[in-house]
Order: structure tokens, then sequence, then C-alpha cells
């Protein structure tokens, strides 16, 4: 059985520092806030309203002056010493916030916070550049999705926290302050726990100057375009969080006209849906990169936050500012439970979108430069923060109804979720392959490790019915170009699906020349693309469950393309309502739907090896047949007696996929 990361000794010491961190930044700033707004005297001529708006930007401005330098500091030192260095300094820090909280004075509260966010900003870069040295690359997408979960937790258990301590008559400083030493203490005793770690790039040059290493990181994240996208997709939900965060307060308040429990509530269903999004991510994609959860999460925010601006002003809710709407008056309406879960399912659908692209940022940026590449994502976040906070204060400015501000993210989400899909779209579409097939078929997979985490390779399997490249696609964590019949691209309901999927349409030489040549020339530059390209040797469906001879395209395509060569054998299909056991496909009502299917891979055949017949016999071995024409498998994929319906001379379809050379 497998051990859950939260207790591995490689992974839990980084969980709790990061938590404990996050904890006091959000218990500090939000009890300072409290201080600020409930205080009748001004500071510095200073409203109420503006003195928060700085302390946002106070504890946002390191993000953007030291970025640069603390990424190139993660990569030069060790990481684990980097972390308990932080700790001793986020101690050093409390200590001048206590001493402010307990003198009331506001000049050294607004000296820890600016210490806080540079604590934040040399923490960032290091939280997630170091979990590719202490895990493997398989667990990266479990480890992101439980940070993702910690971070929004502490966010909110430090929120209600530090609001709830500050404002206790008498002992709120005291608590407070104490409470922030302890959970200092306790973040730098789980940092020592980190495993030692060799520095990565310990022969970089640091600069003094903050300006010129931002400036270098801004054009590091650049070089990589698909590093680029991802950094801008976590930015833009940055900013669609602050923005969300920014309106809920006015929401309750004047909109509502809720008490501060009814704001609670709203933070907490917000920050809970973030984390149970971050493991449901993990859960639908089976713990590994899985891109096609980037744009489902991005759709799924835009409609549940369509539905908010289609709730607009409930009935029910008080008539004047003097009455207030509670958390049982909410509960007791169906549009306070309809708000509560658009509110939920935004935040769901969010964990879904952020946390495979931070893996995806992890996975693509080299070990040397990753600390500062994270680092360059920080300030790209902290920009679409602060943008996020200057379009509100204008549309607010602008008399913008909060129903509006909602209609106004959820366009803007939707802009950014077609975006993603022509970028990406073979990746929404594997998903949803891979969706498909669970709800047809009780689907096993055997010898999944076989297929290659990247690069090129060319896989190969029996053809039994028509969806059998929906039961592949939806098998592999990784998008896969089928070559298809080009009739199928012609269809209406399919073509569209089809060529955003990637499919490299072919045709027999009788037929078209001219496309069977393209054909080839398209699978050449796919596999020289790292892509994984699927044939079906046999070039037709079978009529009769039997294995039929491989046309000998694979070896003109593995001659063009030295790659290796992936045998897999598809069980249980044959009989199927997509299968022409009775004659032809899909005319009789479904048949063994939800039925046991098995996929089974073979190991790789290195490419000077390739040859029709051997593949031919591997599929076969791996089908449980025996060689004989005529034995077939039963609806499990067990080895069952031949069948005795065998048509000797087999139709050629003009449907199928073809083979690649005739």
């Amino acid at each position: 059985m497998r051990k859950n990361l939260l207790w591995d000794r490689r992974f839990w010491p980084l969980f709790w520092t990061q938590f404990l961190g996050a904890f006091n930044d959000n218990a500090f700033k939000n009890a300072m806030i409290v201080l600020i707004t409930f205080q009748t005297s001004t500071w510095g001529g200073l409203s109420t309203k503006q003195m928060v708006a700085l302390c946002g930007g106070i504890f946002i401005f390191p993000f953007f002056l030291f970025s640069g330098s603390a990424g190139q500091l993660a990569d030069k030192v060790s990481k684990s010493r980097l972390v308990v260095a932080i700790k001793i300094f986020e101690i050093a820090v409390m200590v001048v916030g206590a001493v402010g909280f307990l003198q009331g004075s506001l000049a050294l509260l607004l000296s820890a916070l600016f210490l806080m966010g540079l604590h934040s900003t040399f923490f960032g870069p290091v939280k997630y550049s170091i979990l590719p040295q202490l895990l493997h690359e398989k667990e990266l997408l479990s480890a992101n999705a439980y940070v993702e979960m910690g971070t929004f937790l502490a966010i909110l258990l430090g929120t209600i926290l530090g609001s709830v301590l500050i404002t206790i008559s008498g002992l709120g400083p005291w608590l407070m302050g104490g409470a922030m030493l302890l959970v200092s203490a306790m973040g730098f005793l789980t940092s020592r726990q980190i495993e030692p770690l060799s520095p990565i790039s310990g022969n970089l040059n640091l600069q003094p100057n903050p300006i010129a290493p931002t400036m270098q990181i801004l054009r590091l994240i650049g070089k990589e375009r698909s590093v680029l996208l991802s950094i801008l997709g976590i930015s833009w939900f940055w900013f669609f969080g602050a923005a969300v965060l920014a309106i809920l307060p006015v929401y309750c308040r004047d909109f509502l006209h809720g008490d501060e429990s009814l704001l609670t509530l709203f933070l907490t269903l917000f920050s809970v849906g973030i984390g149970v999004g971050s493991l449901l991510c993990g859960r639908l994609s089976a713990n590994k990169l899985e891109l096609g959860l980037v744009p489902l999460g991005s759709l799924g925010i835009s409609l549940f936050a369509l539905d908010l601006f289609f709730l607009g002003y409930p009935a029910g809710l008080p008539s004047t500012p003097q009455e207030m709407l509670t958390v049982r008056a909410l509960l007791a309406s169906f549009w306070g439970w309809r708000l509560m879960a658009d509110l939920l399912l935004v935040a769901v659908f969010g964990g879904l979108f952020i946390v495979p692209l931070y893996t995806f940022i992890q996975h693509k940026s080299s070990a040397e430069e990753r600390s500062r590449i994270i680092a360059g994502n920080n300030i790209v976040n902290a920009l679409f923060m602060v943008l996020a906070s200057v379009l509100l204060m204008v549309l607010f400015a602008l008399g913008t109804s909060i129903p509006r501000l909602f209609l106004l993210l959820s366009l803007g989400n939707l802009v950014v979720a077609i975006y993603i899909y022509t970028v990406v779209p073979e990746f929404l579409l594997r998903l949803v392959c891979a969706i498909l097939v669970r709800i047809l078929y009780r689907l096993r997979v055997v010898g999944r490790e076989h297929l290659p985490s990247s690069g090129p390779a060319v896989l190969v399997c029996n053809h039994v019915s028509f969806i059998d490249w929906l039961v592949i696609s939806g098998a592999s964590p990784r998008p896969i170009r089928f070559v298809m019949h080009h009739s199928f691209l012609q269809l209406p309901l399919t073509k569209r699906f089809f060529r955003d999927a990637g499919v490299i349409p072919i045709a027999g030489s009788l037929e078209d020349s001219k496309i069977l040549a393209t054909a080839f020339t398209r699978i050449a530059e796919a596999l020289a693309n790292g892509d994984l390209v699927c044939i079906f040797p046999e070039g037709r469906l079978t009529t009769d469950g039997s294995l039929r001879d491989f046309r000998p395209g694979i070896e003109k395509i593995v001659a063009r393309s030295p790659v290796s060569v992936v045998p897999m054998a598809l069980r249980g299909m044959w009989g199927s309502f997509f299968s022409k056991k009775h004659g032809k496909p899909m005319r009789r009502p479904f048949r063994r739907i939800w039925s046991r299917i098995t996929l089974v891979i073979g190991p790789a055949v290195p490419p000077e090896t390739v040859s029709a017949a051997s593949l031919h016999k591997m599929v076969g071995r791996l089908l449980g047949r025996s060689e004989e024409p005529g034995a077939s498998c039963d609806r499990t994929g067990r080895l069952a007696h031949p069948i005795a319906e065998h048509p000797e001379q087999p139709v050629q379809l003009p449907d199928p996929l073809l083979e690649s050379g005739s």
C-alpha cells in the first residue's frame, strides 16, 4: 500500500513549514487590518480605507523588488539550509510585530508587515523548486495538491484566528504576539527536519542590485513558451482569486447586508473549495500531470461565477441596512444554498485549474533554473494581483454593481478558457476520452509503465471496434496522435473533434496516394516533435474476432523515424456495441456496456528489431491467444475456444484505420 505523502519523511517537514508560514502571514496581516479598521484615530492623515490599501501594497512590494534575488539565492545555496535561515528570520520579524501590537505602534507593525512580505518573497521560490529534489517526478502532482490545499487552509485559519485574537479585550495584543512567536518557532523546528540538500547552481553569481536579477528572470521565463503560458495561467488565477476575495467583504456587507459570520462562512467555503479541488485533481489524474484539467477547471470557474451573476438580487434580502442577514437566515433559503454552492464550486474548479500548472512548471524547468523561474512566476502573480485591485477600484468608482463584477470575471475567465483550449486542445480531449471510457466500460490497464513518459514512440494495437482509439487515449497519461481514415475527418459530428485531437488522416495507396504520402510525412513530423503516434497495423476492423496479419506500413514508419514501438492488446471489446461481431456496428441496442475490458501494454521494442511479423506475434501473446487462426478471447479477455463463425475472406472496409502502406 502506497504511503500517504503527508506522513512521508521526505515531504511532511516542508508541508508543515510552509503551512505555518502562510498561517503566520495571514494571522498577522488580518490582525493588523482589524486593528486599523476599528481604531478611531488616523495615521499620517490617511483614512482607514487608505491604510488598509497601504497594508496590501507594503506586503506585496518586496515581491516586485526582491523576487529576482530570491530566485538566484535559492538556486545557488542549499535549499534546505535556506529554509531554516528564512524561518529564523521569521522569528525575528514576529518579535518586531509582537512589540508593535503591545505598544500599539503602527510604525513597528508596518515595518513587520514589510519584513513578512520579504520573508514570503524568499520562501516562495524555495517552496516549489525544492519539491523535485525531495520527491520522485511521479509524486509531484500529489505534492503540489497538498501544498495548495495547505496554503489555502492556512490562509483561512490565519485570517480567522488573527481577527479573533486581536479583538479580545485587554489580552488581544498579548495573545496575538504570543501566538505569532509560537507558530514561527514551530515552523523553525519543522524546517530543521527537511532532508539536507546540495546546491543546484553553486557557481551562480549573486548580484547585489535587486533590479538586475529581476529583469534577467523576466527574460528567462520568456524563453520557453509553454512555461510562460503556465505562469500567465497561474497569474490569471491569482488575479481572479484576488478580485473575488476583495469583492466578498463588500458583497456581504453592502449587498447582502450580512454580518461578520457570513463573511467568515464565505471565506471558509472558498478556502475549503480550493483544498478540495487540489486533492480532487490528484484523484482525477491518478496523481499524474494532467493538463486536460486546466481548461476543464477554467470552464467550471466561468460557469459558477456566471451563476453568481444570474443570482442577482435574491428575494428575501433585508430591506434596510439596519437589518442583518445571518448565517441561519442564509441557510433557510434556497438561494442561500445556491450561492454557497457557487462559491464552493468556483474554488473547487480553481484547484483543478492551478495545481497542474504548478506541476507543469516544475516538469519543464531545468533544475539549475527552477527557483528563478518560480521567482519570476511570483513577480507576475504579484503584478496581476495589483492589476486586479486597481481594476476593482476603477469599477467601484464607476458604480459597477457586484453581480456585474461577477459577470465580468466570468466572461474574462471564459476568454482565458477558450484560449487555453486553443493552445492545448489535445489535453482536454484526452481527459474527456478517459472519462467517457470509464462511463462505458470497466477498464483495466496492465503494463502502463511501458508507455514512455516523454519522447516519441509508435504504439501498435489490434483493431476490434470503432472506439479502440477512445479506450487507448483514455488509458494513456499522454495525448496520442492517432492515424485514422480520412473519411472520419469529414463527418460533421466528429471532424472538429478529430482535428483538435491531432488525428492524422490516411488513405490506401489505390484510393488516394497523395493523402497516404502526406500521412507518412505528418507521422514523421509528429515523432520528431516527441509525440506518441498510434496505428492499427491490421488495417481494418476484425469481422471474426481473430488477429489479422499486420501490414508493412509500420516498418516504413520506423525506417523513416527510428523510434521504439510499443505493442498493445485490447481485450474484451469483441462483441461490444461498437464491434462487427453482429454485422454492422452500432445498429442493435447497446451491448455489453459497463463490461470489463483490458488494455495490455508490452515492453517497448527497439527500432532496429521492428518488423510487422514480430509485432504481430507480440500482440498475439499479449492477447493470450495461440498463433492459430480463430483463437479468440472471451468477453473478459481470457483465452477462449476458437469461435466458429469465421468468414474465410473478410470484406475490406472503407472506414477503419488503414494500413500505412500497400
